[in-house]
């Protein structure tokens, strides 16, 4: 399976090579594909808050790859490089408030630079921690595909109707995807009819990246409004939802994109198996619960306005980007650490302990 996965993989965000950050400009696609080069850990940070790239493994790396431009540029200047470099870390971590991956890979990053003793191959050494971010969470994706996929057919082994929300996909990773990985690697075990893709209001993830990634793939996809999402369910047979995160709490609640948490509901009603995917860095056990989780909130213009053009009355805009699912709708969460099943806070601390899939 794993060589099966490494063929298909066919879409990247993130390139790092001569010095430089190159990101794919999500917000063009599926129109055009434009990579953009960033020099400066400054560029990073507005090109995570102005959703050139998305997606919270996809931003956490992007953010380790900042910190080495920002160290380029403090050592460039000389003096207190240390000191100067502790500025961008912190723009980089107020780029986005919500996705946790962020902030545990400038974690990384900073604790990669409180080992060094001295100068001496500084920028070696944090440039080797960005690459071993981007490279472990490719990994990670690897191994998440295969247990989810092998979910899915331990429940129910013919093809089967799956839906999905927002783009959990190689765009939004370092890799081969968390959702749509493991969707990926069902469609190649042939276990997928149909994936049924919400649009996602109001930057469309799911219409112009997640059903341009599958069709890509030649997945079966069909898209549809989010408000659709419940009716489909009830007449097309769906079997599984399958989401990413940008957060896990300790008792399991999942914050994802707005939108997830009424997905989870509808789940719940009509008999439908809710899966959520995503790497153990998103887990952030120093949160008791979903309740503590920062909830990025955007501009309302992105709800008045389409392509520049107002479309909306002259009201007050309540635009919430991520709500927040409780564990007891979640009926497994996979991460390269294992699958847990029905997750509460006991089950989440056990998985958290293990060094590596047993």
């Amino acid at each position: 399976m794993r060589e099966q996965l490494l063929a298909a993989e066919k879409v990247q965000a993130i390139d790092w090579h001569g010095g430089a950050l190159y990101l794919l400009d999500q917000r063009l696609l599926p129109q055009e594909q434009v990579w953009l080069r960033f020099d400066s850990a400054a560029e990073v940070a507005q090109a995570i808050r102005d959703m050139v790239v998305r997606g919270a493994p996809a931003i956490g790396i992007a953010a380790a790859y900042g910190v080495v431009l920002g160290a380029q540029a403090c050592l460039a200047a000389g003096g207190d490089w240390r000191q100067a470099l502790e500025a961008d870390f912190q723009r980089l971590a107020a780029s986005r408030p919500t996705a946790v991956n962020l902030f545990w890979a400038l974690q990384r990053m900073r604790e990669r630079l409180q080992r060094l003793k001295d100068d001496q191959g500084v920028l070696e050494q944090l440039e080797a921690e960005a690459v071993g971010i981007h490279a472990s969470d490719r990994e990670a994706n690897l191994t998440m595909a295969q247990l989810g996929m092998e979910l899915i057919r331990k429940h129910q082994g013919s093809e089967q109707v799956l839906m999905t929300h927002c783009n959990a996909g190689a765009l939004a990773t370092g890799g081969f995807g968390t959702a749509l990985g493991v969707i990926r690697a069902a469609h190649l075990e042939g276990l997928v009819e149909r994936v049924y893709v919400d649009e996602t209001r109001p930057w469309l993830q799911g219409a112009r990246l997640t059903a341009w990634e599958l069709a890509g793939d030649g997945v079966p996809v069909s898209l549809n409004v989010d408000a659709a999402a419940a009716h489909l369910m009830k007449v097309k047979g769906v079997s599984w939802v399958i989401v990413g995160a940008d957060r896990i709490t300790a008792n399991g609640d999942v914050a994802n994109k707005i939108g997830t948490y009424q997905l989870a509901v509808n789940a719940m009603h009509h008999g439908v198996r809710f899966m959520v995917v995503a790497p153990s860095s998103t887990i952030d056990m120093a949160l008791e619960s979903g309740e503590d989780i920062p909830l990025e909130e955007r501009s309302g213009d992105e709800l008045r306005l389409l392509g520049g053009r107002p479309i909306a009355a002259d009201v007050a805009v309540s635009n919430p980007v991520f709500d927040v699912t409780p564990a007891d709708l979640v009926d497994y969460i996979v991460t390269e650490k294992g699958v847990v099943e029905r997750p509460d806070s006991e089950k989440l601390a056990q998985l958290m302990c293990r060094k590596r899939l047993h």
